[in-house]
Formats: structure tokens, C-alpha cells, sequence
């Protein structure tokens, strides 16, 4: 069990972020990654068809022997989180319940803005978790369905991204909001503009790290780590390859992709 990989699945590529936060804290473990890259986005499709593209991820990677699975999607953790710990008999990591359990530990417990797509606003997921762990909180949710596009185009730096951080996080601005949740895996590679936008009091928590930190403390408490010490392997597993692949999947993963990338299918 400790020797085998680790699952993470996102609906494209933005779960490369979560993989980059995991491989800085486990940096001997193996991890099997996979993109539904021919199906994404999630965030704009219905509950139903999303818990069921995060099913057959799943099993995919139970297929291929993971001793857990990450779900680096916000709209799948959002959707089918808890049906997947559920019904699933492998350890389930999602990106929501750690930044609920973060908010309730550092005790802010005023004003919260959450953003991220449609499908993860819509689904107040991120907000009912807050709400269970704190009750004197205001929060405050905005969809950016805009920004996932731009990221993917390169548009991470100058006027273009900056207006259009200006265009959805105003509010933000209005509300005086002292914490911000980054609700999409997309969101970190402008990490840096948004905190610029809406100065250095505002909190940012990303979703990534502390599901890496999570998960980390899974491990050890369990006795999973691996027994290796060489630096583990990344297995890039994708349902369709575009010209742009590598190109966004490099910006999201912090460094150049030199091991193969395997074309699956999975539905």
C-alpha cells in the first residue's frame, strides 16, 4: 500500500496546481494525474452529469492502484465530494473541507468572499462548509467565469486580466472583505494580481496547499508514506491532447513536463 501512487483528477488542467503543491510536501511519492481534458470544463455542466464524469475518473485511477484519490476540481469537490468518500472504500481528498477547517482554526470570522466557476458558486458548497465549522461569518460569492479561459490563453499579467479582476472582484472592494477563498484550480496563477487588486489585508487562501497539507498528515498518521527515497514520478494521463497542451499544462505545474503524456479514455 505505502509504495502505491497517488490519484489526482481534474476536469483539464488546472489540478496541475494541486500536483505542484503535493510534489513540495511528498516529494518521494508517486502520482498518477488525470485530465479530462476532452470533457472539460466542469463548472458549467449540471450536478448530475458532473458526479458522473467524477465517477468514472475515479475508477479510473482505482483502476490503476492508487492508495488514495485527490479531487483537484472545485465543481467535482463541490458535486461529488462526499458521495465519492461515500461510496468509495480508498482514502477521498477534496479541495473544500480543508479550507473550511482552515477558516475555523485561524478564526476569521468576518467578511469572506468565494470565488470560482459557476458550477462551484451555484453550488454553495465552499459557503455550507464554512457555515458548519463557523457561524459568525459573513460570506459573500461571486462566479469569474472568464478568468479560466483567460489563464488557459496566457493572459496571467497587464491591463487585459487586471480589468477583468476589477470587473468580478469589485464588490469585494465595496463589502470590505478581509479573507478571499481562491475557488478554481486556475486561480493561483494570478494569485499575485488579485492580492495587488485588493491590497495585502486581504487574506488569500488557496484551496491547493491545504489540501497538500491535508493530505500529507493523512499519510503520516496512517503510516502510507512511501518507503522510497528517490524522487517519485508524475504519470500524465489526459482524454485528448491539444496543440496547446504542454503550453498550459507548464504554466499550472511551475516547470517543464519531460516525461510522457498518455492519451486514456475513461467514459
Amino acid at each position: 500500500m505505502n509504495n502505491k501512487p497517488i490519484g489526482v483528477f481534474d476536469s483539464g488542467l488546472g489540478g496541475l496546481t494541486v500536483v505542484k503543491e503535493i510534489k513540495k510536501l511528498l516529494p518521494y511519492e508517486n502520482i498518477i494525474y488525470l485530465g479530462d481534458t476532452a470533457r472539460v470544463p466542469y463548472g458549467t455542466r449540471s450536478k448530475d452529469v458532473v458526479i458522473k464524469f467524477s465517477f468514472q475518473d475515479a475508477d479510473y485511477l482505482i483502476s490503476k492502484k492508487v492508495k488514495c484519490l485527490v479531487v483537484a476540481c472545485n465543481t467535482a469537490s463541490s458535486f461529488a465530494g462526499d458521495l465519492l468518500k461515500k461510496h468509495l472504500t480508498l482514502p477521498v481528498f477534496d479541495v473544500i473541507k480543508p479550507v473550511a477547517e482552515d477558516i475555523k482554526k485561524n478564526r476569521r470570522e468576518r467578511k469572506i468572499g468565494i470565488i470560482g466557476t459557476k458550477g462551484t458558486i451555484s453550488s454553495h458548497a465552499y459557503k455550507k462548509a464554512i457555515l458548519k465549522k463557523v457561524s459568525k461569518v459573513s460570506i459573500l460569492e461571486q462566479a469569474c467565469p472568464l478568468f479560466v479561459p483567460m489563464i488557459e490563453e496566457g493572459e496571467i499579467k497587464g491591463s487585459l486580466i487586471e480589468k477583468v479582476i476589477e470587473k468580478y472582484l469589485s464588490v469585494f472592494k465595496t463589502k470590505k472583505i478581509d479573507t478571499l477563498v481562491l475557488g478554481c484550480t486556475h486561480y493561483p496563477i494570478i494569485e499575485k494580481e488579485i492580492q495587488n487588486y485588493l491590497g495585502k489585508k486581504v487574506i488569500l487562501i488557496n484551496p491547493e496547499k491545504l489540501v497538500a497539507e491535508d493530505l500529507k498528515k493523512y499519510l503520516q498518521k496512517n503510516r502510507m508514506l512511501t518507503k522510497s527515497k528517490r524522487k517519485g514520478k508524475i504519470a500524465y494521463l489526459v482524454t485528448d491532447i491539444s496543440q496547446s497542451f504542454l503550453k498550459v499544462a507548464e504554466i499550472f505545474l511551475g516547470t517543464k513536463i519531460t516525461s510522457k503524456v498518455t492519451k486514456v479514455q475513461i467514459d
